[in-house]
C-alpha cells in the first residue's frame, strides 16, 4: 500500500447528519499512513462526540477558540500551522456561507483564515439548500478562491428527499486527498505527457423512460486509475457512465450513458491517445427498441429483444494506429482462462482479470485484486485499496508501454 506519512490532515467537522461518516473517514486517511487531527464545531457535537472522534484519531480533539493547554494559548495558529491540508467535512450550507463571507467567530473558521494550507471542502445538505442561489453563489466565490470541492453525491437524503447533497463517501474523500500528495514523487513522472483514456463506470441501455439494463459497476476502478495515471503526469481524459464519485482532480471528464455514447467519446479522442485502459463494465446488449413512455404492467410474461451492443475494446484495439490498450476481464468463474482468450481475441496488449463473484468481488468494494495478462507474462497484484492497485497497474502499465512503444 502506498503510505502518507509525512501527510498532515486537519478535519473540520461541521453540524450535518453526514458528521456520522466522519470516524470512518479518519479511520480510512490513518491506514493508509496520514496523520489525522479533528476540530469540530458547536453543532457538530450534537451528531458525534468528541470523545468518539479522539479514539478513532489516537490525539485530542480540538474544540474551543481559546485553548489554555495550546501553544500560547493560541490553538488556531499552532492547528494552522501544522496542517497540510484543511478538510472540512461535512461542509454545511452555513459553514460554507461563513468562509465565503470571512467571518472568524469559532475555531474552525479562524483557523481557515489563518492557514496557508488547502482547503477543501466535503459539502452535505438537503439537495434544495444545496441547489439554493444563495449557496452556489457561495461555491463560487470559494472555488474563485482555490478551495477544492468534493461532491456533493447525488441519492436518497436523510430528508427522504432524492437529489445532490449527499456527502460524499469517506472512501473517495480518503483517495482523493492522498492521491495528490504521495511519498513516491518519482511517480509523478512516469507518464509526463502521455495521453491516456479511461473508460469507468456501468453503461445504462434504456428499455422505456425508467428502466434499463445496467450492472452493479460503481466506476471505483476506473476513476482510480484515472486518478492514478494524472498522478504519474498523463493528460487524462476520463469517459463515465453513470456512477455517484466526484471526478479527480485535474481531469477531463466526459459523461455518457450507454455503451453507443461511450464509444463514440471514445473514438472521438482516441486518434490522438497513446494508452487507453478501458476499465468500463460495457453492457453487452441493448433493447433493439425503446419505449418513448413507460411500458405498462400486463401479462405474467414479457419479451424484450435485445442486440448485441459495439465492442468498444475490440473497436479501440483494431484502430489502424491503436493505442496501447488495456482491458479488464471482469468473471465470475474460470477467471485466468477466461481473460486470457478476452486479450487473444480482442487483440489488446494487455488484460486485467478481475473476480467479480460473490460479497468479496471487485464490484462496488473499495479493494481489488488482479492479475495482469500480457503476451508474454502474467503479473498477480494482490488484494489492496483500488487506489494504490491503480498505482501499481500504472507502472506495470508504463513498463509494456515502453517494451511496445520505445517511451524515453
Amino acid at each position: 500500500m502506498v503510505m502518507h506519512k509525512n501527510k498532515r490532515i486537519l478535519i473540520g467537522v461541521t453540524g450535518g447528519i453526514a458528521a456520522y461518516k466522519v470516524p470512518h473517514l479518519v479511520r480510512q486517511l490513518k491506514e493508509r499512513g496520514a496523520e489525522v487531527r479533528v476540530v469540530m464545531s458547536g453543532s457538530a457535537q450534537e451528531f458525534v462526540t468528541p470523545m468518539t472522534l479522539q479514539a478513532v484519531s489516537g490525539l485530542p480533539v480540538s474544540l474551543n477558540l481559546l485553548d489554555v493547554e495550546a501553544e500560547s494559548g493560541m490553538g488556531h495558529i499552532e492547528l494552522a500551522r501544522w496542517a497540510d491540508v484543511v478538510l472540512v467535512a461535512p461542509a454545511t450550507a452555513n459553514f460554507m456561507a461563513k468562509i465565503a463571507s470571512g467571518f472568524a467567530d469559532d475555531l474552525l473558521s479562524t483557523l481557515i483564515l489563518a492557514t496557508e494550507a488547502p482547503l477543501i471542502i466535503a459539502p452535505a445538505m438537503n439537495q434544495q439548500m444545496w441547489q439554493h442561489p444563495a449557496t452556489q453563489e457561495n461555491l463560487s466565490i470559494l472555488e474563485s478562491r482555490g478551495v477544492k470541492v468534493l461532491g456533493p453525491a447525488d441519492g436518497l437524503q436523510a430528508c427522504g428527499e432524492i437529489g445532490p447533497g449527499r456527502m460524499v463517501e469517506p472512501e473517495i474523500i480518503a483517495q482523493t486527498i492522498l492521491s495528490q500528495n504521495t511519498e513516491d514523487e518519482s511517480h509523478c513522472d512516469l507518464l509526463s505527457g502521455v495521453n491516456v483514456v479511461v473508460t469507468a463506470g456501468p453503461t445504462w441501455e434504456a428499455i422505456d423512460p425508467v428502466r434499463g439494463i445496467t450492472n452493479h459497476s460503481s466506476g471505483k476502478m476506473g476513476y482510480a486509475l484515472a486518478a492514478a495515471a494524472r498522478h504519474s503526469g498523463a493528460n487524462v481524459t476520463l469517459v463515465s457512465g453513470p456512477v455517484h464519485l466526484p471526478t479527480p482532480s485535474g481531469v477531463n471528464k466526459i459523461a455518457v450513458s450507454s455503451a453507443k455514447q461511450m464509444l463514440e467519446a471514445v473514438l472521438g479522442c482516441v486518434s490522438d491517445t497513446e494508452i487507453f485502459i478501458g476499465v468500463a463494465a460495457v453492457a453487452d446488449y441493448r433493447p433493439v427498441q425503446t419505449r418513448d413512455q413507460k411500458i405498462k404492467k400486463s401479462g405474467d410474461t414479457m419479451s424484450i429483444e435485445l442486440v448485441k451492443n459495439p465492442d468498444i475494446l475490440a473497436s479501440v484495439a483494431a484502430c489502424p494506429e491503436k493505442p496501447f490498450t488495456v482491458g479488464f476481464a471482469a468473471e465470475t468463474e474460470n477467471i485466468l482462462e477466461h481473460a486470457r482468450k478476452k486479450r487473444i481475441a480482442k487483440s489488446v496488449d494487455m488484460i486485467a482479470a478481475n473476480n467479480v463473484a460473490g460479497r468479496e468481488g471487485a464490484f462496488g468494494n473499495q479493494k481489488n485484486a488482479v492479475t495482469l495478462i500480457t503476451k508474454d507474462a502474467e503479473i498477480e497484484i494482490a488484494l489492496m485499496d483500488k487506489y494504490d492497485l491503480a498505482m501499481e497497474m500504472i507502472r506495470c502499465i508504463k513498463q509494456e508501454y515502453e517494451k511496445t512503444r520505445l517511451l524515453v
